[in-house]
């Protein structure tokens, strides 16, 4: 590790770094704010229920488009003025989905909310760099790595606990102060680079178009796939085909043009392309659980918007103690080994989430949750020093968007599949366990007599009704089981995922060989 004595910390770098991560934990927070309130943001715009889940999906479509644009953008238009500009039209945007006045429009909101937000998130980690020097980057990457991963996690919280007490409309209008702030104090304290726009004659413009089609494409195939089942769908299908025809299209370009907006080149340094593949890992752990909690909950346990909130708070508090640890640690310990602790945690938790029954409730979730939350900063924070810190200061802009889209790939993908997993594996276990209640299952033969009796006894004494209300019953019962086996299927499915990842980190070398300078003049 850098044993150099740091430089003190200046006021003109901890500021405007601050207010850039404000920027970034909002851009963040509002990828899941929405996740425990879908319902009631359906009832309040009269959607129907397979449009409600759009509101997410739009934005996390637009983001995931722009986010590989960030480090050309940024070079265009600098650091300052780009991320004043996300600032202004994240907050603008907000407002605007806070007033939408049917689904669509909310839909067409979230999108530019996602659009024009996006850029706040991989412009602060190519300012850590710029801010910091030897092992405050240590420290600034320990600060981002937090923020990667509470912001998701607090989501649901934050969100349930607005709508429970304001109204959804508020989800939205909480962003208006801060981002208002933010983009007012942007333009005086960061001054890093200058914009060039001679880079605007000559862009490499088609990538842009493959880029976003191919992007966006794929966006929609993972999120829409497992509701219309998959290929048996025709629209499905053909926005397959388009995803991959783009993205052949795009690699190749990008790896042709001299100047192509996103670096693809950058995959040659190892440490690079480990820490993005880790860092796609990390997203499918994260994004995914923080999809698979409150569906949860809301469907197997029928809680409310606050009540999911109250049951995944402990993820979140979880991540903020497990901060000072990982600082403490970075500084004395190689911090591949800590990232192989996280992984392997964050795997442990999803294993014991396997465990999971039909009344697991916040007392249930707690240790596993705990377990999820504390080392998420151990699995993130390594990734970001030792994967954009090797890279060259020349490549750390374009590389940033990359590296920012692997991990929201990795929650768009880590989603798809664990809602497929809900919808192809539920059917599955009803069966199996369907093939138990027969006639010899005395239990069962008890159960249909004792409940048929009562409903019959309460309906005037009319045993078929009664037995087809026992049977009803049955049948719930034994979908909500089956139901329940889904969800540890799909936990499982993570842990897998993470285990591999904990596998794969000594592949990364030690250290940080980034030369980048501290900014001048900020």
């Amino acid at each position: 590790m850098d044993t150099s004595v740091p430089p003190p910390l200046r006021a003109k770098d901890v500021l405007p770094f601050v207010v850039m991560c404000v920027g970034m934990f909002m851009a963040l927070l509002d990828i899941q704010i929405v996740a425990s309130s879908l319902q009631d943001i359906g009832g309040g715009l009269s959607a129907a229920q397979d449009q409600i889940s759009w509101v997410q999906t739009a934005y996390l479509i637009a983001e995931i488009c722009m986010i590989p644009l960030s480090g050309w953008l940024t070079r265009v238009f600098s650091t300052r003025w780009l991320f004043t500009a996300s600032a202004v039209g994240f907050t603008l945007t907000s407002l605007l989905c806070g007033l939408a006045w049917n689904i669509e429009s909310m839909i067409v909101f979230r999108a530019l909310q996602g659009l024009l937000g996006a850029s706040m998130i991989p412009t602060v980690f190519t300012s850590a760099f710029q801010y910091f020097e030897g092992s405050r980057r240590v420290l600034a990457a320990t600060v981002i790595g937090t923020i990667a991963s509470i912001a998701p996690a607090l989501g649901p919280v934050i969100g349930g606990w607005i709508t429970d007490t304001l109204g959804w409309r508020w989800l939205f209008y909480v962003n208006l102060l801060p981002g208002a702030l933010v983009a007012l104090l942007t333009p005086a304290l960061v001054k890093i680079d200058k914009p060039d726009w001679s880079l605007l004659r000559g862009a490499d413009y088609l990538g842009i178009i493959l880029m976003a089609t191919g992007l966006g494409s794929l966006q929609y195939v993972l999120e829409e796939g497992a509701r219309w089942n998959w290929f048996d769908d025709t629209t499905i299908e053909i926005l397959a085909v388009v995803a991959v025809v783009a993205g052949i299209l795009f690699i190749i370009r990008s790896l042709t043009f001299a100047n192509p907006v996103v670096d693809l080149r950058a995959f040659r340094n190892r440490n690079f392309l480990v820490g993005s593949v880790l860092s796609f890992m990390t997203g499918v752990g994260i994004f995914a659980t923080i999809f698979l909690t409150p569906v949860f909950l809301g469907y197997v346990r029928g809680y409310n918007a606050w009540q999911i909130g109250v049951a995944v708070a402990s993820t979140g508090a979880a991540s903020l103690i497990g901060v000072p640890f990982y600082t403490a640690l970075a500084k004395r310990f190689d911090t591949r080994w800590l990232m192989m602790f996280g992984l392997a945690s964050f795997a442990l938790s999803m294993w014991s989430f396997s465990g999971i029954t039909h009344d697991w409730g916040a007392g249930e979730l707690f240790l596993p949750q705990f377990l999820r939350g504390f080392p998420q900063v151990f699995a993130v924070a390594p990734a970001v020093t030792l994967g954009l810190g090797s890279l060259p200061p020349e490549r750390l802009k374009y590389a940033s968007g990359l590296f920012n889209m692997m991990r929201n790939l990795g929650g768009a993908i880590g989603i798809a599949v664990c809602a497929t997993i809900l919808n192809d594996r539920t059917n599955l276990h009803f069966q199996r366990l369907a093939e138990h209640l027969n006639s010899t299952n005395v239990a069962m033969q008890e159960t249909l007599n004792k409940v048929g009796a009562q409903f019959a006894a309460a309906n005037g004494g009319d045993s078929f009704r009664g037995h087809a209300a026992a049977l009803k019953q049955l049948w719930s019962l034994t979908y909500r089981e089956a139901r329940v086996q889904t969800f540890a299927d799909a936990f499982l499915f993570i842990g897998v995922c993470l285990a591999v990842a904990t596998l794969l980190t000594p592949l990364m070398k030690k250290g940080i060989t980034s030369a980048a300078p501290a900014a001048d003049g900020h």
